[in-house]
């Protein structure tokens, strides 16, 4: 399994943050390697929402389930599947001086024959994952 955490800071206040990251129709706007992402389902964004999300990571390109699994008021918890992988998002926001602090998390578990990449995708989620921060820092301050 691969795992990557940043903990950084935004000036939104965390209900501001909480609102915009719930709705994963938002990630080609913060997740770098995120092509598209689309609902799949209706009604108010709430656990059990649906997205289908296209990522394209070190060249090549997979489609993913993702499922809202958790939403309060200072967290959300995304879950993508398919085939090769399970992706898990876990996104914690805490009041911090006047705004928040987000904690990112995300764990990559490979199935099968994509177990063997494990190490590389360590290093390629590492580099994800700061871009993911600088990405995120600029869309949310952009709610300020």
């Amino acid at each position: 399994m691969t795992s990557v955490s940043r903990t950084f800071t935004v000036e939104p206040s965390p209900d501001r943050v909480i609102d915009y990251l719930k709705d994963f129709s938002n990630a080609p706007e913060w997740d770098p390697g995120t092509e598209w992402c689309e609902r799949i389902d209706d009604g108010p964004i709430a656990p059990g929402s649906r997205w289908k999300n296209s990522s394209k990571i070190a060249g090549v390109s997979t489609e993913l389930v993702y499922e809202l699994k958790e939403l309060t008021d200072d967290r959300v918890v995304f879950e993508g599947t398919n085939d090769t992988a399970t992706a898990t998002d876990t996104i914690t926001v805490q009041p911090h001086e006047g705004g928040s602090e987000i904690t990112y998390d995300a764990h990559i578990q490979m199935h099968g024959i994509a177990k063997v990449a494990d190490p590389v995708m360590k290093v390629v989620f590492e580099k994800i994952g700061t871009d993911t921060e600088d990405d995120l820092v600029t869309i949310l301050n952009r709610l300020a």
